[in-house]
């Protein structure tokens, strides 16, 4: 649970970029240098060091570095703000010594704190952890203790503090420590090597241990819940007992305080037995037990089934392993070419179904076309069809809409060409926007087709399709300038561009 934190209201709170600076040491280079110096400001209560002073503590668990080395270091560290600078004068006899004092470090608040978890997370395994499950049967007794203070005369303020402080201490390790036991069983469960002993062990893990927190959870949480209730009327006098206790005052900053000095922590300790403010965390374990079951069986279907792909093939692996340590290389090649099919790559022409009948039996596998390899196959080893074949759907709808859209098009392409063909010279016309984009692209044909026109001399390009001829001049310093509703919409510099029907046909959509 979250302490309450007292001070300057209006302070703004640290960006979390600069909190997460203080990790940086942690994947910098160098890294193992500042791990170590790291653990030499934290392994005393005011650790208050100069470079040349590290420097002489790191030499004594045998690493070697110079002192501008670790003083550049613990620069870097205070720049990511783990270490602060010293303000202690240094008393030296001589300048020398003055010169390799005169930079003192300190351990930060924030930097303590995160060294202290990155040994947590050193010394920890990859295995369970166990459940503090008992702690549950001991909140309800503290609870009972602390109701029976706060009900009497004159409450003794010391003993409800460490009351209160056992009752969130034990809510922050059991929390804790069920989060850290079944992330561990989620990261087992997904595992498809599970076999024989491992998959037994896991069971009785599952099956026995899960069940006992469980049980723990569904005995001592309604107790909890009614113990908390009877105590709710009388939590703002408990909150104004332990705030009249000697304490840390906020002058000097923010202050964290422990948990349970504010109403707000025993709100939050009431919803996460009663779930007011969402899934309360007994139900979130019940959840989770039943979804580490749930897979439980899916483990055990996968390697109950035969023809499943999903089966562990784990003792053959090992076995094969054993097998290549101790054969020669004639041996280990022929075992791994029977175990993996690494045979000479050979293309078998299958008949009919082949993608492309063009591939020959010497085609390698490496140049061939990949075959498609049905689901039901490709994921469960079978071959049996499965399902109905889908409806062969009728082409006629689309066929109309089609034709319908065709239509249209070709009408628009004739209304453009009907529209080009009157304004006839393109310098200066006001043609529509659809206009515009067709004679753009009757330009970029004539073009591509003729790169080199002759000086003043008119070239004709019919487009016998649509029923309209384009008459294109070079002319040095002449140009044709194009408007439509929108705009200016091109200059064609250096030629004359002039837009002829063709003899005897009509604007045409281009349709036949």
């Amino acid at each position: 649970m979250a302490g309450d934190v007292t001070g300057d209201k209006d302070q703004a709170p640290e960006a979390p970029s600069e909190r997460l600076s203080l990790f940086r040491y942690l994947t910098a280079e160098n890294s193992g240098d500042y791990l170590a110096i790291m653990r030499l400001f934290s392994s005393t209560l005011l650790a208050d060091l100069s470079a040349a002073e590290v420097v002489n503590l790191l030499r004594e668990e045998g690493r070697n570095l110079d002192t501008d080395a670790v003083e550049e270091r613990c620069r870097m560290l205070v720049r990511w703000g783990n270490l602060i600078r010293s303000l202690r004068d240094a008393r030296v006899p001589t300048i020398a010594d003055y010169r390799n004092s005169r930079a003192r470090f300190q351990m930060s608040t924030l930097g303590g704190r995160v060294q202290r978890q990155v040994e947590d997370l050193f010394r920890a395994t990859d295995g369970a952890r166990e459940v503090a499950r008992e702690v549950l049967g001991h909140t309800v007794g503290v609870l009972d203790r602390i109701h029976e203070r706060l009900s009497g005369t004159a409450p003794d303020a010391e003993a409800l503090a460490a009351e209160v402080t056992t009752v969130f201490n034990n809510q922050a390790l059991f929390s804790e420590s069920a989060r850290d036991f079944y992330s561990y069983l989620g990261s087992v469960l997904t595992r498809y090597d599970l076999v024989g002993e491992e998959y037994a062990t896991l069971k009785g893990l599952l099956l026995e241990y899960v069940e006992l927190i469980s049980n723990d959870v569904a005995r001592h949480s309604p107790a909890i819940v009614e113990r908390l209730a009877r105590l709710d009327p009388l939590l703002p006098s408990l909150v104004d007992l332990l705030s009249a206790l000697p304490g840390l005052e906020a002058g000097g900053g923010p202050v964290e305080r422990l948990p349970g000095r504010s109403l707000s922590d025993w709100a939050q300790l009431s919803a996460w037995y009663t779930g007011s403010t969402g899934r309360s965390g007994p139900a979130q374990l019940r959840a989770a037990a039943e979804q580490a079951l749930g897979q439980l069986i899916t483990n055990a279907k996968r390697m109950l089934s035969a023809g499943g792909t999903g089966a562990s093939r784990r003792a053959d692996l090992l076995r094969l392993a054993a097998l290549l340590a101790t054969a020669d290389a004639e041996q280990a090649e022929r075992a791994f070419a029977s175990a993996f099919g690494a045979y000479g790559m050979r293309h078998l022409s299958g008949g009919a179904e082949e993608p492309d009948t063009q591939v020959s039996p010497t085609t390698s596998w490496w140049h061939a076309p990949p075959i498609e390899v049905p689901l039901s196959l490709r994921e469960r080893g079978d071959r049996t069809a499965r399902g109905r074949s889908s409806r062969v759907p009728d082409p006629g709808t689309d066929r109309i809409w089609l034709t319908a859209q065709a239509e249209q098009e070709a009408g628009r392409l004739r209304a453009a060409v009907a529209e080009l063909i009157a304004a006839r010279t393109m310098h200066g016309a006001q043609v529509s926007e659809y206009a515009r984009e067709v004679l753009l692209d009757y330009v970029g044909d004539f073009m591509a087709r003729h790169q080199v026109l002759p000086p003043d001399e008119p070239v004709t390009m019919p487009f016998e399709d649509v029923g309209m001829s384009l008459v294109v001049t070079y002319s040095k310093g002449r140009n044709t300038v194009v408007r439509s509703p929108d705009g200016t919409c091109c200059v064609i510099h250096g030629l004359i561009v002039r837009v002829e029907q063709i003899a005897g046909q009509q604007a045409s959509g281009g349709m036949s």
